[in-house]
């Protein structure tokens, strides 16, 4: 029997055990909470995954090391170095593959679809600190891949979306968006991206490169007003952050100071190609109503 180690305990790690288990595969999973779904195939560890040495305890004798962690937003800089040495340390020691999940912040402002392929070209302290983990990664020798999620939507997903948009949209409330209104962006579901980090750790072609998670493209005015129609929610109200607000909004949580960096050019849609994991690890985005479909019947 197949045994694996997740570090994080999120929508994202969550999905991905379950998928793992129902295979009849072993899962632990590893946080600081020792939180995770209920399975009789998955182990839940509550330990600090920067402490390599208890790390590589846990990991010892898994097929697969993933990590889904992610320090507090504000934080990246300074501390996602550390939890990614930890990380691949934990990988190296015991032979696991290791299959990280990532995002898109790496590439930096682009003009065109995203592909995996592109140079991450970032020069923010977010878009630098993601692209050393992978670099660092795909220089050590270790057997691994990345998984690039672009912003997630769905039930259970933590996001600005998710956040900002679906509960005022489901309560029939004004929506204030740190993103612009009608410009085309894409979106990553959580069932989708469990998927593809599977599909990538059971494939060989995966490893030593990137791969992107299926996403839907549309704005978020639209999005907003499909999640309303499945809902029988009022056509929802929403409004543009401008950058004066993120920077008095900011005086309030670090959180906010963090999102300038990581807004679009405006005007300029955000678009990814995921046509290589759809022809090579078999991933298709599920259509948008069936993720929505998923929120409202929650």
């Amino acid at each position: 029997m197949k045994s694996h180690v997740i570090v994080g305990r999120g929508a994202a790690a969550s999905r991905t055990a379950l998928l793992l288990a129902e295979d009849g595969e072993r899962v632990r999973m590893i946080s600081r909470t020792g939180g995770g779904p209920e399975h009789p195939l998955v182990d839940k560890v509550a330990a600090d995954a920067t402490d390599t040495d208890r790390l590589t305890e846990l990991t010892e004798g898994a097929d697969t090391l993933f990590t889904t962690a992610a320090p507090p937003y504000h934080r990246w800089p300074e501390q996602f170095p550390v939890l990614s040495a930890s990380l691949l340390g934990a990988a190296r020691r015991t032979g696991a593959a290791y299959v990280m999940l990532g995002n898109l912040y790496a590439y930096g402002p682009v003009s065109e679809p995203i592909r995996p392929d592109f140079p991450l070209s970032a020069t923010g302290p977010k878009g630098r600190a993601r692209a050393r983990i992978w670099e660092e990664a795909a220089a050590s020798g270790v057997k691994v891949t990345e998984v690039r999620a672009a912003q997630f939507y769905g039930a259970d997903a933590f996001s600005v979306f998710s956040l900002m948009v679906q509960r005022h949209v489901l309560e029939g409330r004004l929506a204030l968006v740190p993103q612009e209104l009608d410009v085309p962006h894409s979106y990553s579901a959580i069932g989708d991206t469990a998927r593809t980090l599977v599909a990538a750790s059971r494939n060989e072609q995966a490893y030593g490169r990137a791969w992107h998670v299926p996403t839907s493209t549309l704005s978020v005015r639209e999005l907003a007003g499909r999640l309303a129609g499945l809902a029988g929610a009022p056509e929802p109200r929403m409004e543009e952050l401008t950058e004066r607000d993120l920077t008095m909004l900011a005086f309030t949580d670090p959180f906010w100071a963090e999102m300038h960096e990581v807004l679009t050019e405006p005007g300029r849609p955000f678009v990814v190609d995921f046509s290589e994991t759809e022809k090579v690890l078999g991933v298709s985005a599920t259509p948008v109503d069936d993720v929505l479909g998923e929120v409202v019947s929650r």
